[in-house]
């Protein structure tokens, strides 16, 4: 594993998913509209509970990037890349139309899933 290369993934991760809660927490409306799903009162209350818990694994993101064990850091980056990866997957399972904003929140999904598999990977 590339230890060192796995750090800044964490971070940029941690800063993005940190933004996505926010968005989630300030405007869960708008963040289903953009995905085509409806905004009734009970999936804004839901993405509302899942804002403040990504926000949580956001801030632990961070917190483990700067860990000074690598094995810390490597066993993150594992349980990161398959829950980057299935981000992308479920988003493109949403039932219905996926929207431009379903496949840029994939491909954000997919491309920190690839970020750390190739750290993962690399020696």
């Amino acid at each position: 594993m590339n230890y060192p290369a796995l750090r800044p993934p964490l971070k940029c991760g941690s800063i993005v998913f940190g933004a996505s809660a926010l968005f989630l927490l300030a405007l869960p409306s708008l963040f289903l509209e953009l995905l085509a799903l409806e905004t009734t009162d009970e999936l804004t209350w839901s993405m509302r509970m899942i804002g403040i818990t990504v926000f949580a694994l956001a801030g632990n993101m961070w917190n483990n990037a700067a860990q000074s064990s690598d094995a810390r850091v490597g066993n993150v980056a594992k349980v990161m890349c398959a829950s980057a990866t299935a981000l992308g997957v479920f988003t493109l399972l949403i039932p219905g139309e996926i929207t431009w904003f379903g496949y840029l929140y994939a491909a954000v999904g997919f491309g920190f899933g690839l970020a750390y598999l190739v750290n993962l990977v690399r020696k």
